[in-house]
């Protein structure tokens, strides 16, 4: 019923810059919330960034600075562009959103999308 679809991970250098996409699709009648989580090997998934439907932000602590949330409500789309890349970044990044349509109000996930920082 519905989907969330990332793209833009892959590898990059320490300093270099990434930007992910993930886009939402099926049946839907609004889109609250949207974020980002990672997980590392061996750990805990964690928030990175969020983004409420009117705008505001939220970041990790060890995001801010280098990383912005955005989102485009026409496209249902919410973007990460990652800059100063740290290998400490490394991870698969999952892209969450918190969607109403007739069937439910919920969270909903992405498959994943891998980053890797490493020279």
């Amino acid at each position: 019923q519905v989907q969330l679809v990332e793209s833009g991970g892959g590898l990059v250098q320490p300093g270099g810059s990434l930007r992910l996409s993930c886009a939402a699709s099926g049946s839907i009648f609004r889109i609250n919330d949207m974020g980002w989580y990672r997980q590392a090997p061996g750990k805990q998934r964690e928030l990175v960034a969020a983004i409420t439907s009117g705008g505001s932000t939220n970041y990790a602590d060890s995001v801010k600075g280098r990383f912005t949330i955005s989102r485009d409500n026409a496209k249902n789309t919410v973007y990460l562009q990652m800059n100063s890349l740290k290998p400490e970044d490394t991870a698969v990044y999952y892209c969450n959103a918190y969607i109403i349509n007739i069937y439910a109000t919920r969270d909903y996930w992405g498959q994943g999308t891998q980053v890797t920082v490493s020279s």
